[in-house]
């Protein structure tokens, strides 16, 4: 599979704008079928970082915004290690969350809200090597019942 270019826009606004072009239409599918639904508040939330790493995200971050397009391109990558996500307030994985891990290190999360649908929660580059040991302890991923 050829993945997208990094995406060099102008401004936050352009990049904004991109993702409610791109995502906010309609849900997209997954290459298993599924409809991930995205709002134009999960730009926010996925292309903002903390300044202090104390959770509130508060900067802008080109680094997670130039993968923009590679949300889609994981979503239909059927190479993708799909794991379980973890549920921190439970402190345990939950097959109700997907994480699909490409390129070695770039994530992308959804939230299962149906039979067939999701919602996107969050794509990133995980760039510590704990985190990503971390990440391969994880089950795989099963399809909700």
């Amino acid at each position: 599979m050829s993945w997208p270019s990094l995406l060099t826009l102008a401004t936050e606004d352009d990049y904004r704008r991109h993702f409610e072009t791109t995502y906010c239409g309609g849900p997209l599918p997954t290459f298993d079928g599924f409809s991930v639904r995205f709002r134009r508040r999960d730009f926010d939330h996925c292309f903002f970082e903390s300044s202090r790493r104390d959770g509130n995200k508060d900067t802008f971050s080109p680094k997670r915004a130039e993968r923009m397009d590679w949300i889609k391109a994981t979503l239909a990558d059927s190479t993708a290690k799909l794991l379980a996500g973890w549920d921190a307030k439970k402190r345990c994985y939950d097959h109700a969350r997907r994480v699909a891990l490409v390129q070695g290190n770039y994530v992308v999360i959804i939230a299962f809200t149906g039979a067939k649908t999701a919602d996107f929660v969050t794509a990133y580059v995980m760039d510590t090597p704990a985190s990503l040991q971390k990440l391969a302890a994880a089950p795989t991923w099963k399809p909700p019942p």
